[in-house]
């Protein structure tokens, strides 16, 4: 059951409940999805700049050692990105799928729609036990509906819940997941999540109880033209007994980091989207300096980026975004974590830097 939060451990709320006008949520701030009278300007553009974003040539395969995860991580964290938005975070005992989508292609049918650049590193069959799949809201690259129908069947989260904005319950409830395993939260929103190793030896009791609250972000939903807004989209802060990490889906430039990094910060791990910018949806979706200030409002040690380097949603290179980030970030005293796919990465405090895209 859901509760109010703020530290994620009080009656007191942090954040109000997302307001809603005509039947749709809105955002904190004003925000414009995709600048009025620009549709001709964007299909020409779709029709010149469509493979800007694809490699010009295979990236990976990518492959995760499945038994990495017989044990848990000694420091804690641990961190395996999948691609795109999808990550198996391992948090103080608690084991969290984030926004998993596996299928070949992001869209509303298979034979069209944006590619994957690689095949997910790991199968589903080979996810370890899972405590909860956290969905940050309905758009098709962040919400799969194959993927969500292949996970409740699988032995590896038959215990696990799903934990998603306000709405998004009904999308679950349709593809056969039970009602009783749906958490909805809204923006101040917290629930407790119970981890597999909470009774592992040699830890205390009671330490695998992680906290997961609902703060705002700043984006739109929908899964059709008629549907927009329908279904609440957020970003997660998620406490453990020894760390704290915030997951922040998709979101513009928002005044809300700073009140969420003084609520609930400092984070130990910030994992922030990166791509899928344009000058034509600038407020809600952030690029590498965007997110860059983001992570310092948030009061973040380390910054993992995400949504990027997975699937061309854009007009930009798909190098583009983490190239970017990494030269900017020496200059704002920034730590980046920018594993290889499918690699189980511990978080241990120090900077790390593959260069995978490099290959």
């Amino acid at each position: 059951m859901a509760s109010p939060i703020a530290g994620l451990d009080s009656e007191r709320r942090a954040f109000p409940p997302a307001e809603t006008a005509d039947g749709k949520f809105l955002n904190t701030v004003p925000t414009v999805v995709s600048r009025p009278g620009r549709a001709l300007h964007f299909m020409g553009r779709m029709l010149t700049e469509k493979n800007v974003g694809d490699p010009d040539r295979a990236i990976g395969p990518f492959h995760t050692d499945p038994r990495v995860y017989a044990r848990e991580s000694v420091h804690g964290l641990r961190v395996t990105w999948m691609g795109h938005s999808s990550l198996l975070i391992e948090i103080d005992g608690c084991r969290i799928l984030t926004d998993p989508v596996w299928s070949h292609r992001a869209s509303l049918v298979s034979f069209a729609g944006p590619e994957r650049f690689f095949a997910p590193p790991l199968s589903l069959a080979e996810l370890p036990p899972i405590d909860a799949v956290l969905l940050s809201h309905d758009h098709y690259d962040h919400l799969d509906r194959a993927t969500v129908e292949q996970l409740r069947t699988l032995p590896a989260v038959q215990n696990a819940r799903f934990l998603c904005p306000v709405g998004v319950g009904r999308h679950l409830q349709n593809w056969g997941v039970r009602r009783q395993r749906i958490t909805e939260l809204n923006w101040g929103d917290s629930t407790p999540l119970r981890g597999r190793f909470a009774k592992s030896p040699g830890r205390r009791q009671n330490s695998s109880n992680c906290q997961i609250g609902a703060v705002p972000a700043r984006h739109f939903s929908g899964r059709g033209l008629w549907s927009r807004n329908q279904t609440l989209w957020s970003s997660f802060a998620i406490r453990g007994p020894a760390h704290n990490i915030f997951f922040g889906g998709d979101s513009g430039p928002s005044p809300d980091f700073e009140h969420i990094g003084d609520s609930f910060g400092p984070f130990h791990l910030t994992m922030l989207e990166i791509g899928a910018y344009d000058a034509d949806w600038p407020e809600i979706h952030m690029g590498p300096e965007n997110a860059a200030e983001a992570h310092l409002a948030l009061r973040g040690k380390l910054m993992l980026p995400i949504h990027w380097g997975t699937f061309n949603l854009a007009f930009h290179p798909w190098r583009e975004p983490v190239q970017r980030l990494t030269a900017l970030a020496p200059w704002k005293d920034i730590q980046l974590v920018l594993p290889k796919p499918g690699v189980p990465t511990d978080i241990t405090g120090a900077s790390l830097n593959t260069f995978w895209w490099q290959a």
